[in-house]
């Protein structure tokens, strides 16, 4: 298991269309992509096109990208108006269609990331879903077609056990990396921003602003500056 996360969301301009409700996620959704893209292009490709599907996040075997807030839903599970869509966080594993080593690695790397989220979360591997259990699609198609789903959760438990092992000597989210003088000059920033359009007001409320840790203010600092820049 080795990987990079990064994110690369949505633009705010078709949240309307990929992204139109807020959210408070219950489950995870695991899907298989049915291609031999990586994830970086199949975020390009869910960002850039004017289709309804979206989802949150995209696994390969070098990286875990993330193109959507974990409090926004997703059109992943074909539910309609149900809990796939509106309540779950969609993953998608990359290489699925010719599988292979690649896709092995992208399995892997996507056993530790939903372990991680459900640590996060505080959630058990009872809140792994398949697309399948939405609308009944033969999807994670990989998994199913080698008899391995319940194995896969195994894995995630697995790595889930290991997390919960590891001591806790302090929350990410108390890591100081910025002064209190930065914090407020970025939380300045942000409510500007916000002010201006280019950040959606719907999520970074006053409110929400506040709760930001230090890593969350420096990655939507740098989405203020590059949007910026793209303007």
């Amino acid at each position: 298991m080795s990987y990079v996360f990064k994110q690369s969301l949505l633009p705010i301009n078709k949240y309307s269309l990929k992204s139109p409700f807020p959210m408070t996620a219950n489950y995870i959704t695991v899907h298989n992509t049915a291609n031999d893209a990586s994830a970086y292009n199949e975020v390009i490709y869910h960002n850039r096109n004017d289709n309804q599907i979206s989802y949150h996040v995209a696994i390969d075997d070098r990286e875990v990208i993330q193109c959507l807030p974990f409090n926004r839903n997703a059109w992943h599970c074909g539910d309609g108006q149900g809990d796939g869509n509106r309540k779950s966080i969609g993953i998608e594993i990359c290489y699925s269609k010719s599988g292979g080593a690649r896709y092995e690695a992208a399995e892997e790397n996507a056993v530790h990331y939903i372990a991680t989220l459900l640590k996060q979360f505080g959630w058990g591997v009872e809140r792994i879903k398949k697309h399948q259990d939405w609308s009944g699609k033969y999807c994670p198609h990989r998994i199913l077609d080698e008899n391995r789903w319940e194995s896969f959760k195994g894995r995630v438990q697995s790595a889930l056990d290991a997390l919960n092992k590891q001591p806790i000597l302090k929350e990410a989210t108390q890591i100081d990396f910025l002064t209190s003088t930065g914090r407020a000059e970025i939380r300045a920033l942000l409510k500007k921003a916000r002010d201006k359009n280019i950040i959606n007001k719907a999520i970074h409320t006053d409110k929400e602003i506040e709760k930001y840790g230090d890593i969350q203010l420096l990655s939507y600092q740098a989405a203020v500056i590059n949007r910026t820049f793209q303007e």
